[in-house]
């Protein structure tokens, strides 16, 4: 990406750094038809896909017009199965370990309940958890009586390494459930080293990497975490109601699913029934093949777009958003320092977060309100109603995060002047 023009920055009162060329982005722009229709920086909520993913949603449920669902299924079966090794091709694992959902909710639902925790045990839980799991979460506090612990957190907020250390040292049968990156900030947890003390003291450890996947390097061994869990629709670029979830092939004859379907297990006699060995056990029949197949495509993309280099280019996008808008009067960034990411937090003094977004919203950019309702135990914890939130991804050009910048000191400076 080039610098902006002097006249864009001197509008913004801030520099726009130059970001390396690792990413074709004019290409990658040729190839998303909604990057002509507004400045889009909600990566992080449902990004933009390519026109190729669109293609093969919409071939698909042409050909379930034409034949009916079924007989289209089985027409694209080996296309679905190709989904699995694209999956387990960009997370570093095989394909029997990948299992595909409507949602990560779902996915963390279900593959957290096949853990059983049973009354008294506990679950250390980020203070990065995303309402929908941490719902979850205080559900089985209340109803099984689990021990629902916050991992304490260091100067910067994020998991204290020693503390939880502490915690894990009493030998309790724990499951540890980490968000890689929250939904209210562009913190990233040192989830490596939070492999290291699970392995070292037994816990179970599940990775939300719903914000991750797509946007930064994740290589599940290097992790060391049993299950991760990710969405399709945001950095993946992939349909909305797409999802999938890794299970570590040791781990999953320990996982018996709660509620075994057809898709991943067989009914043998009157009272007895068989499960796959594979992570499919957690899968149900009924799915949305034409958004498989979507998701199936951002992968192939995503695996030759080259994850290191996408990474590279989001997180130093993002440095430099976060520090050209923090160099607008008024403005105040909400990450906690030493965020290394895309996803980008901020205030404007004076505005609510709601007006923010629906200002820049009357100007085409795209960026999105993020309630302390989505993450009582970060937001909530730090006294912040709402955040304004904005994730680039690699169709953003410099005329798009020009129009950002513009957008916020406009707002910012007409709030100064009431």
């Amino acid at each position: 990406m080039t610098s902006v023009p002097a006249a864009d920055a001197a509008r913004t009162d801030a520099v726009l750094p130059l970001v390396g060329s690792t990413i074709d982005v004019a290409r990658e722009r040729r190839l998303t038809l909604g990057a002509e229709v507004s400045h889009h920086f909600n990566a992080a909520g449902s990004a933009l896909p390519t026109a190729a993913v669109v293609s093969a949603v919409v071939a698909h449920l042409r050909l379930e017009e034409q034949v009916g669902g079924y007989e289209a299924a089985a027409h694209v079966k080996d296309h679905v199965e190709a989904v699995y090794g694209s999956a387990a091709a960009l997370l570093g694992c095989s394909a029997d370990e990948i299992a595909l959902f409507d949602s990560a909710s779902t996915g963390l639902r279900v593959l957290l309940d096949a853990f059983r925790p049973a009354p008294g045990s506990r679950i250390i839980a980020s203070r990065s958890t995303y309402v929908s799991h941490a719902l979850h979460l205080m559900t089985l506090q209340r109803e099984r009586g689990i021990d629902l612990v916050l991992a304490p957190v260091d100067a910067h907020r994020r998991v204290d390494l020693d503390a939880l250390e502490a915690l894990l040292a009493d030998g309790r049968p724990t499951v540890l459930t980490i968000a890689h990156v929250p939904t209210s900030s562009g913190l990233v947890e040192p989830v490596d080293e939070i492999g290291v003390l699970a392995r070292r003291y037994g816990a179970a450890y599940l990775l939300d990497a719903t914000q991750s996947v797509g946007h930064l390097h994740i290589d599940v061994a290097r992790i060391g975490c049993q299950v991760l869990v990710t969405t399709g629709r945001k950095f993946l670029r992939a349909p909305r109601g797409t999802a999938l979830a890794f299970v570590q092939r040791d781990c999953t004859a320990l996982l018996p699913p709660t509620a075994p379907d057809v898709r991943g297990a067989q009914w043998i006699d009157a009272f007895s029934w068989d499960v796959s060995g594979t992570a499919r056990r957690f899968e149900t029949w009924e799915a949305g093949i034409a958004g498989r197949l979507g998701l199936g495509v951002a992968l192939e993309e995503a695996n030759r777009r080259g994850i290191v280099e996408t990474a590279g280019w989001l997180t130093a996008t993002g440095d430099q958003v976060r520090e050209s808008l923090r160099a607008i009067p008024g403005v105040t960034i909400a990450d906690p320092h030493g965020s290394d990411s895309a996803i980008v937090t901020f205030l404007v003094d004076g505005v609510e977060s709601a007006r923010v977004s629906a200002a820049l919203a009357d100007r085409q950019v795209r960026v999105v309100s993020v309630p302390a309702t989505h993450g009582q135990w970060d937001l909530g914890d730090r006294a912040i109603a709402s955040i304004v939130r904005a994730s680039p991804h690699v169709y953003n050009d410099e005329a798009d995060i020009s129009r950002l910048l513009e957008g916020v000191a406009d707002i910012a400076r007409k709030e100064a002047r009431r």
